[in-house]
This record gives C-alpha cells, sequence and structure tokens, in this order.
C-alpha cells in the first residue's frame, strides 16, 4: 500500500475515533436524526402501497442505468431542440474548466448557486475563488458550512451536525448577530442578505434531481426557493449534474417526487417542484436566457461496467441510508473525508476515486441491511459493499500485515488443534497483545473463558452419563 492510501485510511480511522467518543457530538446528531425519523413515518402515512412504488421507481432506474447512452441521446436531442446547451465532462477537472470558460464569456463576477452536491465533487467554489469570482451558496444549509469555512456535513442537511446554538455562535462572529437570536430570526436574517445578491448576480449555477428524457426537461425540487430565483434573475443559468439522473419520462415525476420529498425531509411534498424546458421564449418573462447543462462522468461510467454495483447508479440523492445508518449515526459526515458519505457514498467513492486509496470506505459498515430497508429504489447496499470488499481483496489493495494476519486466522480456524491449543488465560495474553491497540482504547477486549465449549459439552455429556463425577 502507498503511503497516501495508508494517510487516508488513517485520518479515517483517527477522525471516526474522535467522533464515535464525541458526546456533544453524538448528541446534536442523535437530536436532528430522530426529528427526521419521527417525520418520515408521518410522511409515509400518504401511500397505500409504499413498497410497490419503490419497486415501481427500482425497475425504472433499472431500466434507465442498463440502457443509458441510448437515454442521455434522446434527452440531448430534445434539450438542444428547446434552446439549451450540453456540455459533456469526463472528469472534475474537464467540468470546472468548461464552466469557468463559460462565466469568463459572459463577464461573471458574482455567482449564485443553489444546493448542488456535484458541484462540490468537483469542488467548483474552490475554484471560482481562485479566478476571482464570488460563488455565493444561497441555500441555508449550505451557507451556513461556506461561512463557516466547512465541508457539506450531509446529503440533504449540510449543517446537521450543528446545534442552534452553534448556528448563533456562527453568526454572531460573522455579522454580530445576537447568541439568543432563534432560527427563524436567523433565517429572516441570510434573506435579507441575500437578497440583492439573487437581484445583482451574473450567473446561477443549480444542480438538478431528474434529467427527463422525453422532453429534455430538468426537474429541481427544494424547499427555500431559492433554486427557483437562481435560474429565475440571472441572464444566465448553468445546470451542473451527473450522467445517471435520467428518468424516462415526464410522468415518472409522479412515482419519483413523493419518494424524494419522504424519504429525503419528511415531507409529503417538497414545496418547490420545477420543471426547466430550455432558456425563456420571447413572450416569457422570466428565466434565463441563456441555459447550459453540464453533464458530468466522473467514473460513474466505471461503476457501469461492474454488472452488480451499476444499480448504485440509481440513487435519487435522498440521504435516508446516511440517517439509517448505525456507522454514520456514530462518526458523522465529515470522517468519511469525501463528498459522498454514509452507505451510498462507501459503494460509489472507491469507483469514483479510486479502490485503491478508498476501499476502507467500504469496510465501515455493519452490514446490518437497515439501508436497503430505508432506500425508496430498494439499492442493496450492504451487498454492494460486500462487492467492493471483494474486489479491493481480489486486486490485493490490502497491506502486508492485514494479509498475515489473516491468514494466520484463517489457519487457526480450519485447525481445531490450534484452535483448542492454550488455556483461556493464554489466549487473553495473546489477544491483549495483538489487537488491544487495533481494539482501541475506549472499547473493552471481549474475555475468553478458560474452557473452550468443546470441553464443557465433553464435560457436560460425562455428568449427563455419570451424575455421580
Amino acid at each position: 500500500m502507498s503511503k497516501l492510501i495508508n494517510k487516508t485510511y488513517k485520518i479515517f480511522i483517527s477522525e471516526s475515533g474522535k467522533k464515535a467518543f464525541d458526546l456533544n457530538h453524538r448528541k446534536i446528531l442523535k437530536h436532528n436524526i430522530s426529528k427526521y425519523d419521527s417525520a418520515v413515518l408521518r410522511a409515509k402515512e400518504i401511500f397505500d402501497n409504499i413498497d410497490l412504488l419503490k419497486e415501481r421507481a427500482r425497475a425504472i432506474k433499472l431500466k434507465v442505468i442498463n440502457n443509458l447512452d441510448n437515454y442521455l441521446i434522446n434527452f440531448q436531442d430534445n434539450f438542444e431542440k428547446r434552446g439549451g446547451k450540453i456540455l459533456w465532462a469526463e472528469d472534475s477537472e474537464a467540468a470546472v474548466k468548461k464552466i469557468i470558460k463559460i462565466l469568463k464569456e459572459h463577464e461573471t463576477k458574482h455567482v449564485i448557486k443553489s444546493k448542488s452536491m456535484v458541484s462540490e465533487e468537483i469542488e467548483l467554489n474552490r475554484s471560482l475563488e481562485e479566478e476571482g469570482i464570488e460563488a455565493l451558496e444561497t441555500d441555508l444549509g449550505e451557507y451556513i458550512v461556506q461561512i463557516a469555512g466547512e465541508k457539506p456535513y450531509h446529503i440533504i442537511t449540510p449543517a446537521m451536525h450543528k446545534s442552534k446554538e452553534d448556528i448563533a455562535e456562527l453568526f454572531n462572529e460573522k455579522f454580530g448577530v445576537s447568541r439568543e437570536s432563534t432560527p427563524e430570526e436567523i433565517t429572516g436574517f441570510v434573506r435579507q442578505l441575500l437578497r440583492e445578491k439573487f437581484v445583482n448576480a451574473d450567473v446561477g449555477i443549480t444542480g438538478c434531481n431528474f434529467l427527463i428524457a422525453d422532453v429534455g426537461g430538468i426537474a429541481i425540487t427544494e424547499n427555500e426557493g431559492n433554486g427557483l430565483m437562481c435560474f429565475s434573475f440571472p441572464k444566465v443559468h448553468i445546470v451542473v449534474t451527473g450522467i445517471e439522473k435520467i428518468i424516462p419520462s415526464l410522468m415518472d415525476l409522479d412515482t419519483f417526487w413523493p419518494l424524494l420529498a419522504v424519504h429525503g425531509t419528511g415531507q409529503n411534498m417538497t414545496v418547490y417542484n420545477s420543471v426547466l424546458m430550455g432558456p425563456k421564449k420571447e413572450e416569457e418573462q422570466d428565466g434565463p436566457e441563456k441555459l447550459y447543462l453540464v453533464l458530468l462522468d466522473n467514473n460513474r461510467t466505471k461503476i457501469l461496467e461492474h454488472e452488480k454495483q451499476r444499480i448504485a447508479l440509481s440513487c435519487i440523492r435522498c440521504g435516508a441510508c446516511l440517517n439509517a445508518c448505525p456507522v454514520y449515526r456514530n462518526i458523522g459526515g465529515h470522517t468519511y473525508g469525501t463528498t459522498y458519505s454514509g452507505p451510498i457514498g462507501s459503494v460509489i467513492t472507491p469507483h469514483i476515486l479510486g479502490m485503491e486509496e478508498y476501499k476502507h470506505l467500504s469496510f465501515a459498515s455493519s452490514l446490518c441491511g437497515r439501508c436497503l430497508e430505508v432506500c425508496p429504489v430498494n439499492i442493496p447496499l450492504h451487498e454492494l459493499l460486500l462487492q467492493n470488499r471483494n474486489e479491493s481483496v481480489e486486486k490485493e489493495y490490502i497491506d502486508r500485515k492485514e494479509k498475515l494476519m489473516i491468514s494466520g486466522i484463517k489457519k487457526v480456524m480450519l485447525n481445531s488443534r490450534l484452535m483448542n491449543f492454550g488455556g483461556g488465560k493464554m489466549k487473553n495474553y495473546l489477544l491483549k497483545k495483538l489487537l488491544s491497540k487495533a481494539w482501541g482504547p475506549n472499547r473493552t477486549l471481549p474475555e475468553i473463558k478458560e474452557r473452550s465449549f468443546r470441553k464443557q459439552w465433553k464435560n457436560r455429556k460425562k455428568k449427563e452419563l455419570n451424575p455421580n463425577i
């Protein structure tokens, strides 16, 4: 293993250890996720048969993923007929270059952005800052982590790791807002702060939730109206998204929008749902004069090459698997060190950023299957994590010590004499010597009994045959 792999892995182990035993962090996370859990339970009551709807969504997405090239061509034809322009980007660097080129052509100084995980994936804000272009996040959660100098903590809820007191303290430090401010007061302050930015922005940049093949439309769903303003006020609108976001038909939105709302935020329906059909027409008053769509691959086609893992591209980014995962609920989002965290991030990140460097994420799971239970498109994430683990071993992305240890354990466990060699005291001594560091300072090593199960069983049988022993 390279030094880079060791460094990435060691950072993950170090950070996960800190976060897992940070009681304040766990308290905040538990509180915020519990509110989400309660909301989702209530929202699910709108469905007569949610399992049937999830199977329908799964079937639609599988059909698209298995025929992605045809759907992308169909979408491109319909999108360009409506006046939009598509820019294909092989990787993050290509995507950033294409976006910056557009911004320079329009002499852009100020950009407003709505929430987009793909723009986080390509680290767009950092690149724009280097070019002297102000990029302002307008989603409240994204804005909070932006002024805090942090990355989003969660796919749906970027500031989930912060309490209302933390946020009030941040706004006091940055803007002099009272530390006693309520969430409503802080929201009102941000609304006023952003109003001028919306009106005067040169370009608006958004992500999207779905690309609709049969009409060439772009579906965007959000709760704050900031996304709506990001493509209503500026004369130029740039959409950045992954190639997997395709759905076949406009009629499929009645399947995906309710599932996304319920599983993403526990709502019956998200507040603002928009479908963009190209730049504005002559008779229309609102909307951009020019509409660009940057379609990002960034190794998504590599995931497509895997017959089993490709189903991960069906993900609609609701974040439900993060909230359900016992690992995420303990170590949080920043610990993963990637754009996409939780079970879905652990599946796709090793393929997007490299199995050799990020294979450890696929081992950061209890494989309990809870992620499948809550997934609105029935992705068997725990099975895909096992596939990733198997691939990492087959490609020998494993260090020598780990390989020797596994080989030794296998040898012992396949030999009953070796398994039974020595008593409990000796085995406990070896455990402390060999595993105490890996087990960590915050957990107690299990204690092996003096007599093995086999010896206890033999003794029991002897007593049954001869009670006087």
